[in-house]
């Protein structure tokens, strides 16, 4: 992780690697067949979305959610009588039908007429819930819809994977459309631990977001402790921990140690979340590591490293002071004047994508 994740010390200093996001396309919904060269979008894909009195259904920001869904789906609740009731446009409905008499015999041959509707349901489904623009009460009309014909089709729909493996709550949380993401938790059908091809869970998405809004952090908060925390990303076997701490998303770090993640586990190269913020200088963080009653300093990666090590070559020897005083039960004194850390920013051409790793290059 030190070497495959941090930002280069310098802008000359060309030996430290930055996450590589396969496939972005600005994180949006790519229909099947169409076309794009994978790599970095043109902008960040996370961006903090003012919803105002559009975040909610209801028109109340932050107001307990109008939509039914409490936790688990209420698909017979009454609706206000000020909206109207929503309905599935009859090709969509019936496409549903056909699909949710084939989950009730998954081992029969799917016919073309079973194929044909899977993928409409598919495109459509995308189409109105993973794009950067999707409106949480479209998303919540439909999500009481497909949960009016069967609980078993809402489950299915709300867990459909694209040719990636990403799932609408990967897209909600690489657009930080938190109140899409919270509408996803509400069905209760929800697999949170769902790892795209490349190995991220939208979790570990959440672990690298700015949020700014309270609510949009209760959002996460919660993600957190519906999912595995400490689940490995395939490619380089990261935690969501450690991918907070490379990219200076202190909050986050101290949301996933309050739901319990593991400050020693180490990713391919034997890094843990306490040598990535030593390498990045992150002062802070390094003593939020070490409040953990768990955290062992003593730890070496791959290259015989340990914590200490780490921190004095990369020249944070006020980080070296810390470990050293925690390592003998001291009180670091840490120099008045020291340099600011280097920032946790990535070169231009491989600019920090806040997006699902897409696990392929189409979709």
């Amino acid at each position: 992780m030190k070497k495959r994740d941090g930002p280069p010390r310098s802008d000359t200093d060309g030996s430290k690697k930055s996450l590589q996001f396969v496939g972005v396309l600005n994180g949006e919904y790519v229909p099947r067949g169409s076309c794009h060269t994978p790599g970095p979008a043109p902008a960040p894909s996370i961006s903090l979305l003012d919803w105002g009195s559009k975040g909610s259904v209801g028109g109340t920001p932050g107001a307990p959610c109008q939509c039914g869904f409490g936790g688990a789906m209420q698909p017979h609740r009454r609706r206000p009588h000020a909206l109207p009731r929503f309905e599935l446009s009859p090709r969509m409905r019936e496409a549903c039908l056909i699909v949710k008499t084939h989950l009730g015999h998954p081992s029969a041959t799917k016919s073309k007429e079973v194929l044909a509707s899977s993928s409409l349901v598919l495109q459509e489904w995308f189409r109105l819930s993973s794009q950067k623009s999707s409106i949480p009460d479209t998303v919540a009309n439909h999500l009481l819809a497909f949960a009016e014909v069967s609980p078993a089709l809402l489950a299915h729909v709300v867990n459909l994977a694209d040719g990636n493996g990403n799932t609408a709550l990967h897209y909600s949380v690489s657009h930080s459309n938190f109140h899409i993401v919270r509408l996803l938790l509400d069905t209760g059908v929800c697999n949170v631990d769902h790892q795209n091809k490349a190995g991220y869970t939208a979790l570990m998405l959440a672990a690298l977001a700015a949020v700014e809004q309270e609510d949009d952090m209760n959002v996460v908060r919660r993600l957190f402790s519906m999912g595995n925390v400490n689940a490995k990303a395939s490619q380089a076997g990261q935690t969501a921990l450690m991918l907070a701490v490379s990219h200076g998303r202190q909050e986050m770090v101290e949301a996933l140690l309050a739901c319990g993640a593991d400050v020693n586990l180490q990713d391919e190269e034997g890094s843990t979340a306490l040598m990535c913020a030593c390498e990045h200088g992150r002062v802070e963080t390094v003593k939020l590591l070490l409040a953990q009653p768990t955290c062992n300093i003593s730890i070496v990666d791959s290259d015989g490293n340990n914590a200490v090590a780490i921190a004095l070559e990369a020249g944070h020897s006020n980080i070296a002071v810390l470990l050293y005083a925690h390592l003998n039960g001291t009180k670091a004194q840490l120099p008045v004047s020291t340099a600011a850390p280097p920032s946790c920013h990535l070169p231009h051409t491989r600019a920090m994508e806040v997006a699902p790793w897409w696990g392929g290059t189409g979709l």
